[in-house]
């Protein structure tokens, strides 16, 4: 089957009692077991049936199962958040006296999670230029748990090179962990790209519409001692699995996720080329464009498409919050890729509790405005963003 097929119809593991066509929501804690060693089993992974919600639970077993499909995981994982995606991945590769490779290229709470909490328990960031293999090479030595990177640096917009990071990555025997969240697993495949873990915030894309938060951990397999612990260890340590409701709002947004993927990109797209021609405006970041620095390396990794996430550049941060408050159609809004346009001025708000030198060394610019594209007829998002450079008379 193909992609937009599987993602809809996926067997159930066992039959429904009523022949639902949908997964039921199994809100429950426990489960009965006709015997002791069936519940023995149960418990010690013997068998996969479920044996306590707050470490597997069928609705969420369902989702898990979906996403497998169209990934070819060895096994997925599914988790309260992406922040905890990413939290439970690092903490199941580092300890004390590792090391992690990654970039100030990062997502707010993912590097104060690498730089800060992390280091405090004695794991130490190792940030340079992910773009340049040798320079990711030489940062690595015998304590590299693994290197870390974002296939599209949120607000940067920078494509590493995922092959050259994976052969660097297999030279020196470590996992290449990548937050793929940016592009759909269902527009391209990161295991064929090289990637070992994928990391996905499913709030975004996924949920269908931001109805929900969550987030994913993709295990292609290439590492046996990861795969233990993430299932084994961070799941029942940590207690951060996801609950059934979620899992069934995002598997049902899963269902709809390359329909809706298909006119945010286009959307984004045609918007790009568009707002580069608006007075007010100083630059557009999108590596849809073709002459972005980044577009051809992109369009080698993703396909044809290029995400729904645009940033723009104005002259100043007061403009930047002058546009921002004139927005009539456009939501002043945190997150990515709801069905909704949303603007969000990341230096004072994501970036905001961060040093100005930090942001400087981040490339966190204070002109810089981050649009979500959403559904919209996209000439009225443009011109919302018009009237919204335009100041009154």
């Amino acid at each position: 089957m193909k992609k937009q097929t599987a993602a809809i119809h996926t067997a159930f593991r066992t039959k429904d009692a009523y022949n639902s066509l949908s997964m039921p929501v199994y809100h429950t804690a426990a489960y009965e077991f006709d015997d002791a060693a069936t519940m023995s089993d149960a418990f010690c992974g013997r068998s996969d049936m479920p044996d306590y919600s707050r470490v597997m639970n069928p609705t969420v077993t369902f989702f898990e199962n979906k996403v497998r499909s169209l990934t070819g995981a060895s096994d997925v994982v599914a988790l309260s958040s992406g922040m905890a995606a990413i939290s439970n991945s690092l903490l199941a590769v580092s300890s004390a006296g590792k090391n992690i490779v990654s970039s100030k290229h990062l997502f707010g709470n993912t590097y104060s999670l690498i730089t800060g909490t992390l280091k405090r328990f004695g794991v130490e960031p190792r940030l340079c230029d992910l773009t340049d293999p040798a320079q990711v090479e030489q940062a690595i030595d015998d304590n590299t748990c693994c290197i870390f990177f974002e296939i599209i640096t949120n607000p940067q917009m920078e494509v590493a090179d995922i092959r050259a990071l994976s052969a660097v990555a297999r030279r020196h025997g470590i996992p290449l962990m990548a937050d793929t969240t940016l592009i759909p697993f269902t527009q391209f495949s990161a295991g064929e790209l090289g990637v070992d873990i994928e990391i996905v915030s499913s709030t975004k894309y996924l949920s269908g519409g931001a109805t929900s938060i969550g987030g994913l951990v993709i295990d292609y397999g290439n590492f046996p001692e990861f795969s233990k612990r993430i299932r084994n260890e961070m799941l029942f340590n940590l207690g951060a699995y996801m609950t059934p409701h979620v899992a069934y709002m995002q598997t049902i947004g899963l269902e709809t996720l390359d329909a809706r993927y298909r006119i945010q990109s286009e959307n984004a797209l045609a918007l790009a080329r568009k707002l580069k021609s608006l007075d007010g405006v100083m630059s557009v970041n999108y590596i849809g464009l073709e002459d972005n620095r980044f577009h051809a390396l992109a369009r080698s990794q993703f396909g044809h498409t290029a995400g729904a996430m645009v940033t723009i550049d104005l002259a100043d941060k007061e403009a930047c919050f002058d546009f921002i408050n004139r927005l009539r159609l456009i939501r002043r809004a945190t997150n990515l890729f709801d069905n909704k346009t949303l603007a969000i001025h990341p230096a004072s708000t994501i970036f905001g509790p961060f040093t100005d030198s930090q942001r400087e060394s981040m490339d966190i610019k204070d002109t810089t405005i981050r649009l979500s594209i959403g559904l919209e007829d996209p000439d009225d998002i443009f011109d919302d963003i018009r009237q919204a450079l335009t100041p009154e008379q």
